[in-house]
């Protein structure tokens, strides 16, 4: 199930573009630059925290900094009367960094990292006993030209 995050208003964009450009700014510090009370910056930010609105998962450790120089997609087709279990079993590789699913040939679209070729094999062989994947695709990631952003979605 999916949950719809919260729709942003204007004033609330603008607590979040900068809390963007300085993630440790206070609330009093984002108040008085803003020009915004500091109880609604206070409240604005708590509402952040429902539980869909901030992405709950770190994404500000690039995995570089963690040895991971390898990043790849890996497509999957997915039986579906397995994919529950699928999901599980995936859920324990530490090194699928995201999983989509997708519409079209392939049912999942995981976004995955590794330290080197052969631990990009290993992860794709992981990913092939999960039960219930069919097969799957590997891409390797040369160069990331566009970062994942919403800045510009805030801006808007």
């Amino acid at each position: 199930m999916v949950r719809s995050a919260t729709l942003l208003d204007p004033t609330t964009r603008r607590i979040v573009r900068a809390l963007d450009a300085d993630p440790r700014a206070t609330v009093g510090g984002l108040a008085e630059s803003l020009g915004i009370a500091r109880g609604t910056v206070q409240s604005r930010i708590a509402q952040l925290f429902d539980g869909r609105t901030l992405r709950p998962q770190s994404v500000t450790v690039p995995p570089e900094a963690l040895g991971y120089s390898i990043r790849a997609i890996v497509t999957a087709e997915v039986d579906q009367d397995r994919f529950d279990e699928a999901m599980v079993a995936l859920r324990e590789i530490p090194t699928i960094i995201e999983c989509l699913a997708t519409s079209g040939q392939n049912d999942l679209l995981c976004q995955v990292v590794a330290r080197d070729t052969d631990d990009l094999y290993d992860v794709g062989q992981r990913i092939l006993r999960c039960p219930g994947i069919r097969r799957t695709a590997t891409s390797i990631v040369l160069k990331e030209l566009i970062a994942y952003r919403t800045t510009p979605l805030l801006e808007a």
